[in-house]
This record gives C-alpha cells, structure tokens and sequence, in this order.
C-alpha cells in the first residue's frame, strides 16, 4: 500500500498534465472504488465532466489505469465552476 506522501508526489508531479487531457476538470486523492465500494487503497482521483468510452477518446486523452504505481480512478463530476 502506497504511502500519502507518495501519493502526494505523484499528483504534484503530474497534475497539469492530466487537467490538460479532454473532459478533465480536477485531479485529487482519494481512496480508490471498484464497483461501488470504496477500498483501502490510495488512488489518483481524475475528475471528468461525463466518463467516455476509452475507445471513443483519442488516446492522448485517455487516463492511465495507474500512473507510476499509484492507480487512477476516474469520477464523473459533471461541469465545475467557481462561485463568485
């Protein structure tokens, strides 16, 4: 099991690039869920506006299963804006 600070570093390190990806609207860390139970397991949290099928994306949108050891798990969150 990964450590937060690893986490940590890995999301720092590459955070602009994945909200440079279509549809990504926040990245963050969280606990990973598989089939709509939340794990023990530290996870890349990539927030999209709708989720797309992998297939349906050009590829240099598509997020990694994981990202140097750490998995991602993609969340539909729908459109973010900041209130004023």
């Amino acid at each position: 099991m990964e450590t937060l600070d690893k986490v940590k570093a890995v999301k720092r390190k590459h955070e602009d690039e994945l909200l440079k990806k279509q549809n990504v609207v926040g990245v963050g860390i969280g606990y990973k869920e598989i089939n709509g139970q939340m794990t023990e397991e530290l996870s890349l949290v990539v927030m999209v506006k709708t989720k797309i099928p992998s297939h349906e994306l050009d590829p240099i949108d598509r997020i990694p299963r994981e990202i140097e050891g750490i998995r991602t798990d993609v969340k539909a969150v729908g459109e973010v804006r900041a209130l004023s």
